[in-house]
């Protein structure tokens, strides 16, 4: 029992990261039904512009705290993402809103190998050491272990839901996010300004990333170019697992998700004497798309007009 709740434990804050990537694909569905295959990328930069500006300040206030650098360092890499993403999206996307559907959507691989290959640039193709800069004793609960920078990592995840769920549903800005999704011409009619409310968008998914690729870096103590590319595909996976553009359905895909292969990799890879281990991690995600596709390809959770965004 246990093992079952250490990773439960362990899917719940995988499935974390995954939904606020997922968030991010589904909110830019939504409105110009497009799969931004570089959001991806947009985690990694997060990341690696973290590291570097931990790296700096960790030089500059050696008597700061680490909580204090940590919070530092997410606001700047957030800072950095929305104006890497801002750009994709006035630069590669808009000027293709109207052509055929397969143009932008290799517009959005060719970004994201640009990204990965700038970031290679920039920071090197080596393995970065990302600081542990929270207390690293784990804390015992019922038998399974959890460290404080997990349960860091849900807190941030549960207030950022409640943030964007509170934008989305009862601000002026979600109210134009709504109705451009549902049809951008009219609500151009009604005094929303469509390219605004799409720059918007792309920015509040950006920090979303962030914020992910943050979180994901200090979980696993390492960051480098190419950390992006499986933890976005697997959101997306995410976002169609619980219905691309609504976003309930990405929280509910992430989580379930990440709780699928925390399971699948930890208690049945036990149950099977490690035959399907940790090492065989990534089947599950894809076999549960192939599924999902299969029996409901709507998702879960279908997709709701008013609740996307």
């Amino acid at each position: 029992m246990d093992v079952f709740l250490q990773q439960v434990i362990n899917g719940l804050v995988m499935g974390s990261m995954y939904a606020l990537v997922a968030l991010g694909y589904t909110m830019v569905y939504g409105i110009i039904n497009l799969i931004n295959f570089a959001h991806g990328e947009v985690l990694m930069v997060g990341a690696l512009t973290s590291w570097s500006a931990i790296g700096m300040m960790q030089g500059a206030m050696p008597w700061a705290p680490g909580w204090l650098i940590l919070i530092l360092a997410t606001l700047i890499a957030c800072v950095v993402a929305v104006a890497l993403n801002f750009t994709i999206e006035k630069v590669a996307y808009r000027p293709l809103r109207n052509s055929p559907k397969l143009a932008p959507l290799i517009t959005a691989i060719g970004m994201s190998i640009l990204l990965q290959t700038l970031a290679m640039i920039i920071w090197k193709p080596n393995y970065k050491a990302y600081p542990t800069l929270l207390p690293s004793t784990p804390i015992n609960v019922a038998g399974a272990v959890i460290t404080p920078t997990q349960i860091m990592i849900l807190g941030v995840t549960a207030v950022s839901l409640a943030v964007l769920m509170w934008l989305v549903n009862y601000t002026r800005l979600g109210r134009a996010m709504r109705a451009t999704a549902e049809n951008p011409r009219v609500a151009g009619l009604m005094g929303v300004k469509p390219d605004m409310v799409i720059s918007a968008t792309f920015v509040i998914g950006a920090i979303l990333a962030a914020i992910a690729g943050v979180m994901y870096a200090s979980n696993y103590g390492t960051a480098q170019h190419a950390m992006g590319f499986l933890p976005g595909l697997k959101a997306f996976t995410a976002a169609v697992f619980g219905g691309i553009g609504n976003l309930s359905g990405a929280v509910v895909g992430g989580i379930l998700l990440g709780l699928i292969e925390a399971i699948g990799s930890g208690y049945i890879g036990q149950l099977t004497g490690g035959v399907l281990g940790s090492h065989y991690t990534d089947i599950f995600a894809f076999i549960v798309l192939i599924i999902v596709l299969t029996l409901r390809p709507s998702g879960l959770m279908g997709e709701r007009v008013a609740d996307r965004a």
